[in-house]
């Protein structure tokens, strides 16, 4: 049997890939933190980290999709009346335990799990994916800072460190006897 996702957890997961938002940021979400139109939208983080907030653009077609579908499907789940973006089946709003505990099981069934047999998929690593496609893609890093919500550039630069084959590539560069 083929397991389906919810339509609100397929919405988290590509709200939280294509925004960088922190689990607790996604959980604080309010409805219409996610304004939505059919060419764009925007993720406003009212209750970031340090009490700050940011807006982050939402360009992914299939990001405000997941988002349109959630944002219908949800006015039929108990709390809908509630302000709350994303809720559980009780109709409070959701925890960020009930989130992580959605990625280990989605993690788990698509086996991604890291070296000790464990869940390699979390709202972090999602975040951190944000960042380093970001930078990887040339966006400076104060950008990535400000859409990230870091008051440090430091802080963002942990996110940009190369890997192996990143330094491999910049050494292969390297002139040779041959």
């Amino acid at each position: 049997m083929e397991k389906r996702p919810l339509t609100r957890d397929r919405a988290i997961g590509r709200l939280m890939f294509y925004s960088g938002l922190r689990v607790s940021e996604l959980v604080a979400l309010d409805m219409e933190d996610v304004p939505l139109s059919a060419r764009k939208g925007q993720v406003i983080v009212r209750a970031g980290k340090n009490d700050d907030s940011r807006t982050v653009p939402l360009t992914d077609a299939s990001a405000r999709e997941a988002m349109a579908e959630w944002k219908r499907e949800r006015a039929a789940w108990p709390g809908a009346d509630t302000g709350a973006l994303f809720l559980n089946r009780r109709g409070s709003r959701l925890s960020d335990r009930a989130v992580n505990l959605f990625l280990d099981g989605l993690a788990a069934d698509a086996d991604v799990v890291d070296e000790n047999g464990r869940p390699a998929l979390s709202a972090h690593t999602l975040r951190h994916t944000f960042g380093t496609n970001l930078t990887r893609s040339g966006v400076d890093v104060v950008t990535v800072a400000q859409l990230m919500g870091h008051k440090r550039l430091e802080t963002t630069r942990r996110y940009t460190l190369p890997t192996q084959t990143d330094m491999e590539a910049a050494v292969a560069h390297l002139p040779t006897d041959e």
